[in-house]
C-alpha cells in the first residue's frame, strides 16, 4: 500500500475512535481494533473488548469522558506504523460536592498494523502531559486535598484526583512528557518498526 494511502487510512482511524467512543457508537468503534487489541488508559488496562464492556457500562450510567484530537504524526515502515496524535481528554464529575471539568492534554501512542488491507490498532498508550480542574460554576468554591493531589504522577494528577473521587482505580507509572516510562515507549515503537514480536509491554 502506498505510504500517503497508509497514512490517511490511519489517520482516519484515530478520528473514528474519539468519534465513535464519545458517541456511544459501540459496534463501530470495535473496528478501529485488531482482535488482540490492547487499551491503557488511566483507570483501564485490558483488551479492547473489555474496554468497550466498561465503557458502554460508564457511558450508560452518565460517565462522561470526552476527547478531542490535535494533529498527527505517523511513521510507516511496511505494514506496520506508529501514530502519535495531540489530544484533550475533558471528564466531568463531582469533587467535594463541586461539579468540576478535568481537561488533561497530551498524545495518543498508537501501535498500528496492516492486516488483510486494513489498518487498525494493537496498541494504544495515552501520554499525559498536563492536565487542569476547573469549576463548572465559576463562583463555585473548590479545595482539593493537597497530600492526595500530590500521590498522582504531575502529568494526570488532576484526572486522577477526580477518577478517584468517582471510584475509580487510577495506574500510577504511565507514560507523562518526560520520564523512564515515555522513554520506554518510544523504545518499543521503535522496535515494533523493526518488525518485534509484540507492541511492546502494556502497562
Amino acid at each position: 500500500m502506498d505510504e500517503l494511502v497508509s497514512k490517511l487510512a490511519i489517520r482516519e482511524v484515530v478520528e473514528r475512535w474519539a468519534l465513535w467512543r464519545d458517541a456511544g457508537d459501540w459496534d463501530r468503534f470495535a473496528e478501529v481494533w485488531h482482535p488482540d487489541g490492547y487499551m491503557t488508559a488511566t483507570w483501564f488496562q485490558g483488551s479492547f473488548r473489555d474496554f468497550i464492556t466498561v465503557s458502554r457500562q460508564g457511558f450508560e450510567a452518565g460517565v462522561r469522558i470526552l476527547h478531542f484530537l490535535g494533529g498527527t504524526g505517523i511513521d510507516v515502515r511496511g505494514d506496520r506504523a506508529i501514530a502519535q496524535t495531540k489530544m484533550t481528554i475533558t471528564q466531568r464529575g463531582a469533587v467535594h460536592g463541586v461539579e468540576v471539568d478535568v481537561v488533561c492534554t497530551g498524545r495518543f501512542y498508537d501501535f498500528f498494523e496492516c492486516r488483510d488491507e486494513r489498518w487498525a490498532i494493537v496498541r494504544r498508550q495515552p501520554i499525559y502531559e498536563r492536565d487542569r480542574m476547573d469549576s463548572v460554576d465559576p463562583a463555585a468554591s473548590l479545595a482539593l486535598d493537597a497530600a492526595q493531589l500530590g500521590r498522582f504522577p504531575s502529568g494526570y494528577r488532576h484526572l486522577a484526583y477526580l477518577q478517584t473521587e468517582l471510584g475509580f482505580e487510577v495506574k500510577s507509572g504511565l507514560p507523562e512528557l518526560t520520564g523512564a516510562a515515555v522513554e520506554q515507549l518510544a523504545r518499543e515503537g521503535r522496535d515494533w518498526l523493526a518488525g518485534s514480536a509484540c507492541a511492546g509491554t502494556p502497562a
